[in-house]
């Protein structure tokens, strides 16, 4: 039977059928579901075994990019998808997804680190692009070395997809926290150019100022993976404007899915 994954939808969510339609394309059983089911208990978290949060602009960005849909998160399913969580299984969440993880404390979430002050929620956050407009372009984004996120060991080549936000810029408190995410190996994903090297902050290789080049994390345990771009945007070669066929972002999919057979 292939894994079902819940594809949550909100007001003003519209990459929904895209990430539906790569996760099909991996081998699973996609089902978009509107929060309002799972707030009615007519669908459950616990009735899936991953969890996508797509893209979008969740209740119109009202309270800024993602914090609206993080407070439903928080209030309405604090301890179901603490469990979720809990068990292993994978959970991903794309550009607004991203932002709801990060605004909710789940990326890159608590560290036990010895009674000095931890890698919490209010530590990291996206904010507005550093050319305070809209970004609307295809990028490169690899793998970082040594990820907690084992799955993604899978991606042998970089990736290639869009970014299309106004509010990606990853930032962070103070360079302990930095660090700490990079000792940790919470850094899931970093914009790089088309040979794979670092961007080191170069605009539009690194299209929103992130720090670090950074654009993706996951948590300690390596089953929760939020990023900016959108890899559900080329799961087919015909998507690429540059013709090669490579950097499918489907890989991200596939090896997460496949990570939740084991």
């Amino acid at each position: 039977m292939n894994l079902p994954v819940l594809i949550l939808h909100a007001t003003g969510t519209n990459r929904d059928a895209e990430a539906a339609r790569a996760c099909e394309l991996a081998g699973a059983s996609p089902h978009i579901v509107h929060v309002n089911q799972l707030r009615e208990g007519i669908r459950r978290f616990s009735d899936f075994g991953m969890l996508v949060l797509p893209g979008g602009f969740s209740y119109g960005d009202a309270l800024g990019a993602g914090v609206r849909q993080a407070l439903d998160l928080h209030v309405f399913f604090h301890e179901e998808l603490t469990d979720f969580i809990q068990t292993g299984k994978p959970v991903l969440g794309i550009c607004n997804g991203f932002q709801t993880l990060v605004k909710a404390g789940l990326l890159p979430g608590a560290a036990d680190d010895g009674g000095r002050r931890s890698v919490a929620r209010r530590d990291v956050t996206l904010t507005h692009n550093a050319r305070d407009r809209f970004e609307c372009r295809w990028v490169h984004l690899a793998v970082e070395q040594g990820a907690r996120a084992g799955c993604l060991a899978q991606l042998r080549e970089p990736v290639f997809c869009p970014v299309a936000h106004g509010e990606g810029n990853f930032q962070v408190s103070d360079n302990e926290t930095l660090g700490r995410l990079e000792k940790d190996g919470l850094v899931a994903f970093r914009y790089v150019d088309s040979n794979g090297a670092r961007a080191d902050g170069r605009y539009p290789l690194n299209p929103n100022g992130s720090v670090a080049d950074i654009a993706g994390i996951c948590n300690r345990a390596g089953n929760v993976i939020g990023l900016m771009p959108h890899p559900e945007d080329h799961v087919d070669p015909i998507q690429n404007p540059l013709g090669d066929g490579k950097g499918l972002g489907l890989s991200l999919f596939r090896a997460m899915i496949a990570s939740a057979g084991r």
